[in-house]
């Protein structure tokens, strides 16, 4: 690369200099990941294929994130669960593709675990918004008079 090659492409991001690699991971466009096969259990192989990680990524992330714990059997060998597998998914990608730190997808992981655990009552108060029996009542009846009328 010459100076003039150098000046002029400093104020450049390294993906579009002359002579550098780009090594940052793809984003999810250009990397598709395979479908997750109906199985109770994976290896450390077959969920660093399926979730595009290196299997020593993978025990590093066991110690960064608690929420992941693969059960362990034979030799210490390791064999993760399906919802492992969506969580290293989703571990990937807050690191990967949405640039977070190990402590910022930590903590994006903790809030969504907070949000997703809804408290009884209000549980409770959304079943009933969704399941108003009268309505649905009277929503089915309409749908079979609609059928019975198509009968005739």
């Amino acid at each position: 690369m010459t100076a003039d090659a150098g000046a002029r492409d400093a104020h450049r991001p390294p993906s579009q200099r002359e002579g550098v690699l780009d090594r940052r991971p793809k984003s999810i466009e250009q990397t598709l990941l395979p479908s997750i096969p109906a199985k109770r259990y994976f290896t450390i192989g077959e969920v660093s294929e399926l979730c595009g990680v290196k299997p020593h990524v993978l025990r590093y992330w066991e110690q960064e994130f608690t929420q992941l714990k693969p059960v362990k059997r034979r030799g210490n060998r390791r064999y993760y669960q399906h919802h492992e597998v969506m969580l290293i998914r989703r571990i990937r990608e807050l690191l990967y593709e949405q640039g977070f730190t190990i402590v910022g997808a930590r903590n994006q992981l903790d809030a969504q675990h907070a949000n997703d655990s809804v408290p009884a009552d209000e549980e409770s108060a959304a079943i009933a918004e969704v399941l108003d029996v009268a309505a649905l009542r009277a929503e089915l009846s309409a749908i079979r008079d609609l059928l019975e009328i198509g009968k005739k």
